[in-house]
């Protein structure tokens, strides 16, 4: 399996994948998408095997704005792995590489929601130590809540 970032022409593959992972309400529209992978604020990861990608995972950042420091704060967007390679670690190593660039753009914490029913995502994010922050309803829809988990990203000792 190979892993590198992102390039331009993914996209019709990455958007393929979204399709097969989601359904409305979960679905990320295709614009959405494009504006996430497109950002500089942000980091898409994939996931290859001969020249076929098989999953991605996407996180954005942001400064916060507050008078104790001016960190930034990372968000997990997506984590997605085609159905035929699930199983197979793909997921964690996705993982690990989106928090290694929100710790390398300066983010000290990640954060992302969760549909409430997706077990195999919980479960993921809690073997890599997030921890749950709470459920918002009506989050994907009416009637369809998520959970909320969050990390801090342990800092990079001073050289």
């Amino acid at each position: 399996m190979l892993f590198r970032l992102y390039r331009p022409q993914d996209f019709s593959q990455l958007y393929a994948i979204e399709q097969a992972c989601f359904q409305p309400p979960f679905r990320f529209p295709r614009r959405y998408m494009r504006q996430l992978v497109d950002s500089h604020a942000a980091a898409t990861w994939i996931a290859e095997e001969d020249q076929q990608m098989a999953g991605f995972a996407i996180v954005d950042w942001t400064r916060e704005l507050t008078r104790e420091s001016g960190q930034a704060i990372a968000y997990i967007q997506t984590v997605e792995v085609t159905p035929t390679h699930r199983n197979r670690g793909i997921a964690n190593e996705l993982l690990r590489r989106i928090e290694s660039s929100a710790g390398a753009a300066g983010a000290t914490a990640l954060w992302l929601h969760v549909a409430e029913q997706n077990a195999a995502a919980i479960r993921l994010y809690q073997a890599h130590s997030y921890l749950p922050q709470g459920r918002e309803e009506n989050y994907y829809a009416a009637g369809i809540p998520a959970l909320i988990f969050a990390k801090t990203l342990e800092s990079a000792p001073a050289a």
